[in-house]
């Protein structure tokens, strides 16, 4: 008897074709979509294609000077070839209006990978269409990023084992694979997968309809970030492609519904694989739980099809796993509205409340005055910070870290020292704290002085939403929360590389409440905060002065003075018989030497004053002298 024939590991769960009422939701789900700006113009189409005809030319143009660069005869150097790939959104054909576009430079065996990030680089930059111009080659996956005429570019290489790259070369053979270093292996991955999730699929327009859903959806839920932690998109295709495997005759919107329903009753760490692992007959790691710890240790494995088989996921943390399950709960109450007309796809793609969930939060901030040095800073915090999550989870201090996954950049002139200093904190100079503060209060440690023209600082900003644990307080009241080492830990990570210039950058975390989050992260929306994980029914947070702790990088300690508030309201929320309340704002410190000691004692943070009957807000002291030899950060809170 014949054996049956379908995609996947597994027979499909229902080959029944859609309903009529099925198909119609499918419709409207493509009509929303388009109302969504998830399609592309004609223009925009066109104009991508131009885009990767130039790159293709200057692609055999650095063939041939890298050629030339090794004394290769001069009468062949022109026919090395070099071919460019695409991989990613635009490759699967799911890419929308701004949406940026993932390349595979093919190179032959005499080029260097040294070479792309030296000669490419140079030709990039004489190019009046770049701008944004960003290589970044200490990454697990070496990548140049760049907008070219306006479009987000991805540029990534891979050195074949062979002297040309022809216009027909096929990336399918697994051969092409036999003595090419890993990072070339890895990189040239993304293609290779591409395609081969396009082959697996049963009906690949539904394919495409239903990747476009998801993907909008899991950006809009802020869950859509392979460096935060989360999935990316080469993931969240394969989830989808597994779901057409499991229903290759359904429509759409049937695609999305089960696939909410399907990875909430998943049992992770059990992989979710689009066909059989290939062993290969080379050298290469494959994904592999039995004989490899690291691959054990992957908390949702999604495994690429293409040899050698990787996981996708191996950046989910236990804090992410948590936050992508919760939406994905969230997500199959919202499918099964919209099935029973109760709703409609709009509200699938509603945005994420992170801002008003949590009680507390922690700020990331890097800072330079050195605009296109901050650039290639910014690409290699947002890939390092899932490590300061990982070392705040070892703590035990956390039920949940959750790490958003966009920034917020911009630039701030700064006409004082005292501005540079704020905005070097992430603070701008117009939210800083009231004229009480010395110079350098509260500014994340002494900036370079500005000239008297002022100067432009770059600043990229970070936020972590923190859920404590809840352990007992002790007998005056006070929770303390000392995280010295991971962050100490974090910064000396950040700055251990050649693209810190200690001389124009600043890194600073700050410890903030909710009420103490500035404007522009809330948008045009409203700012009040929603009931958080960590509450429980109780008296409603009183709003404060905007005053937090930072801790710097470049080594000096800084600690913000706010106002508390009066002496009456003070004693009630701490609950204590004196009214001796510590100040909320905590003490960040860093030491100066490189020595990182134990965690200090969780004391008071300053000698505080008991206001007089009838007297204004008591006033803490600007400056909280730094314990010697102290790194990291002190959270102190009520």
């Amino acid at each position: 008897m014949e054996r049956p024939r379908y995609l996947g590991v597994t027979p499909p769960v229902d080959t029944t074709p859609s309903s009529a009422e099925e198909e119609a939701l499918a419709d409207e789900l493509l009509a929303t979509l388009k109302a969504q700006g998830q399609f592309e113009s004609d223009s925009e189409r066109r104009s991508r294609e131009v885009i990767l005809g130039k790159i293709d030319k200057m692609l055999k143009e650095f063939v041939y000077r890298a050629a030339i660069k090794y004394k290769r005869p001069e009468s062949v150097a022109r026919s090395y070839g070099g071919k460019i790939f695409t991989f990613g959104s635009y490759r699967l054909g799911v890419h929308g209006a701004g949406a940026d576009l993932d390349t595979l430079c093919v190179v032959p065996s005499h080029v260097q990978r040294s070479d792309f990030f030296e000669i490419m680089v140079e030709m990039l930059r004489e190019r009046s269409e770049v701008t944004k111009l960003t290589p970044v080659p200490e990454t697990h996956v070496p990548v140049i990023k760049m907008e070219f005429s306006g479009v987000d570019i991805d540029m990534t290489v891979a050195v074949l084992q062979q002297p040309v790259v022809p216009e027909d070369q096929d990336l399918a053979d697994n051969n092409l694979l036999r003595n090419m270093d890993p990072v070339s292996v890895r990189s040239l991955n993304g293609s290779r997968v591409t395609d081969e999730i396009l082959r697996l699929v049963p009906s690949i327009p539904t394919f495409r309809l239903a990747l476009r859903c998801i993907k909008l959806w899991a950006k809009r839920r802020a869950i859509y970030s392979n460096s935060m932690g989360f999935f990316g998109g080469v993931a969240w295709a394969m989830l989808v492609a597994r779901i057409c495997q499991l229903y290759p005759n359904k429509s759409a919107s049937i695609i999305v519904t089960r696939f909410f329903h399907i990875l909430l009753r998943w049992n992770w760490p059990t992989p979710i694989q689009l066909k059989t692992i290939e062993t290969g007959s080379g050298n290469l790691h494959v994904w592999n739980p039995q004989t490899s710890l690291s691959d054990a240790a992957h908390r949702m494995p999604i495994i690429t099809p293409a040899y050698p088989s990787m996981c996708a996921t191996h950046t989910v943390s236990h804090s992410t796993k948590q936050l992508i399950v919760r939406e994905i709960s969230h997500g199959v109450g919202v499918a099964d509205r919209i099935m029973r007309r109760e709703a409609t796809w709009d509200a699938m793609f509603e945005k994420d409340d992170f801002f008003r969930t949590y009680k507390f939060y922690l700020q990331v901030n890097v800072a330079s005055t050195d605009a296109e040095a901050h650039n290639l800073m910014h690409g290699f915090l947002e890939s390092r910070l899932r490590q300061y999550v990982t070392r705040l989870e070892h703590t035990g201090m956390f039920v949940l870290i959750h790490p958003y996954m966009n920034s917020f950049d911009r630039e701030h002139p700064c006409a004082t020292d005292e501005d540079e200093q704020q905005v070097r904190a992430g603070l701008a100079p117009e939210e800083r704290p009231a004229a009480s503060n010395t110079d350098g209060d509260g500014a994340g440690g002494e900036a370079p002085s500005s000239d008297k023209d002022g100067k432009t600082v770059s600043l990229t900003t970070f936020y972590l939403g923190l859920l404590l644990t809840d352990r007992d307080r002790g007998a005056n009241g006070k929770r303390c929360i000392d995280l010295s080492l991971p962050t100490q830990d974090f910064i000396m990570l950040i700055k251990d590389t050649e693209l810190w210039d200690n001389d124009h950058m600043t890194i600073s975390i700050r410890f903030l409440r909710q009420e103490q989050l500035p404007d522009e992260v809330f948008g045009d929306g409203p700012r009040d905060r929603l009931r958080s994980p960590d509450s429980k029914g109780k008296s409603k947070s009183k709003k404060r002065k905007r005053h937090a702790s930072a801790v710097s990088g470049n080594g000096q300690a800084a600690a913000e003075a706010g106002q508390s508030p009066p002496g009456e309201d003070r004693a009630k929320k701490a609950r204590v018989a004196d009214a001796q309340v510590p100040s909320t704002s905590g003490v960040a410190v860093t030491g100066s030497s490189g020595d990182v000691p134990a965690p200090a004692a969780a004391e008071g943070d300053g000698q505080k004053q008991q206001p007089a009957p009838g007297a204004g807000p008591a006033v803490l002291p600007p400056q909280v002298p730094p314990p010697a030899k102290t790194g990291g950060i002190r959270l102190k809170l009520l």
